[in-house]
């Protein structure tokens, strides 16, 4: 009986850990009911891993998949002329597709990166075999880590993609062993899908006139309301250091932070920092949680990982961030 009191009362004076329930995503298809464990927008290599292997797709199944999309981007000053394409082919989560940037966007715009038309992106999702109910998981390159799937992951949810989630990342995938493929980005895509013209979520965008009024009013009575993060190095930020694209001089918007895309990440995976740090970060910059945000870069591309960052970070609420398209360019 003594035992028992101190079992009992040992018990009693240690407090249990609290069990918190994630919500598992339910998908209702042709065949049945599927339940798909992707839980976060920020997903590790072994969720990924466990997903694919939880979901293997079929020829003839109509259930929604897990597909993995890389979005391997490089700038174009590059130094040693690499391409996402090239990386693509030669190491790739297997079942991977390829969402070229450089060829989804706004053609007719003097701008590297604009948004493409609804009818543009459609074609490309067709293109590359996705379906509208498939659960995307955009990565990046092991090369630079965190650098452009933030764009692409965004792109999907601007134009109403349900599944979108973000790998953090891939050059943990390789470094922990998790399996790649290699060989030619044409052999992918078994067949297109006939993917629907979505409708673009205009809200999640801040047009060029809005943004050069927000400039103007800088340091005017009443002009307090928004704040513009600049994820380009601290040098471009300054204007010390040159912009990568000849003949673009640099500097930053009136009012902007500057929010380096390389104070975000972890220095020695280039995986996006945990939210708690990465809320500490924000707030030591001075931006207000209460605040509208407007994310910008060079040309639309880094400024996406910013707008991650501070989903991660629960900073904020969602539907008063947005992403200046244009950004410096």
């Amino acid at each position: 009986m003594a035992l028992l009191a101190q079992i009992m009362q040992s018990s009693f004076a240690k407090p249990r850990p609290t069990l918190r329930i994630l919500p598992v995503r339910t998908r209702v298809h042709m065949g049945g009911t599927r339940q798909l464990n992707l839980q976060s927008f920020i997903l590790t290599p072994n969720e990924l891993s466990t997903a694919l292997t939880k979901n293997v797709p079929t020829k003839i199944s109509t259930a929604p998949r897990v597909i993995p999309l890389c979005a391997a981007w490089f700038l174009p000053n590059d130094p040693q002329g690499r391409t996402g394409q090239r990386v693509f082919e030669e190491k790739r989560i297997p079942t991977a597709r390829f969402f070229d940037l450089d060829a989804v966007k706004d053609h007719d715009s003097p701008y590297p990166h604009m948004l493409p038309s609804a009818e543009t992106f459609a074609k490309a999702m067709q293109d590359i075999g996705i379906r509208k109910d498939d659960d995307v998981v955009v990565y990046d390159t092991q090369e630079l880590g965190i650098f452009s799937a933030p764009r692409v992951a965004w792109t999907l949810k601007v134009f109403g993609h349900p599944g979108v989630h973000l790998l953090n990342n891939f050059r943990l995938w390789v470094e922990h062993g998790y399996p790649t493929e290699s060989g030619k980005y044409e052999a992918v895509v078994e067949e297109p899908s006939r993917y629907p013209t979505p409708t673009l979520d205009a809200a999640r965008v801040i047009a060029f006139s809005e943004m050069k009024e927000i400039a103007s009013d800088h340091g005017k009575e009443g002009s307090e309301g928004v704040q513009v993060l600049d994820a380009r190095s601290k040098g471009r930020w300054a204007g010390t250091d040159p912009e990568p694209r000849p003949g673009l001089p640099s500097g930053h918007i009136p009012g902007s932070i500057s929010v380096p895309v390389s104070e975000l990440l972890d220095p020695d995976t280039g995986a996006l920092l945990p939210g708690e740090e990465l809320r500490r970060l924000f707030e030591s910059k001075g931006v207000d949680s209460e605040r509208p945000i407007i994310s910008s870069c060079g040309t639309g591309v880094t400024a996406a990982v910013v707008d991650a960052a501070l989903g991660e970070a629960g900073f904020g609420q969602s539907e008063a961030r947005r992403l200046y398209d244009g950004s410096w360019t």
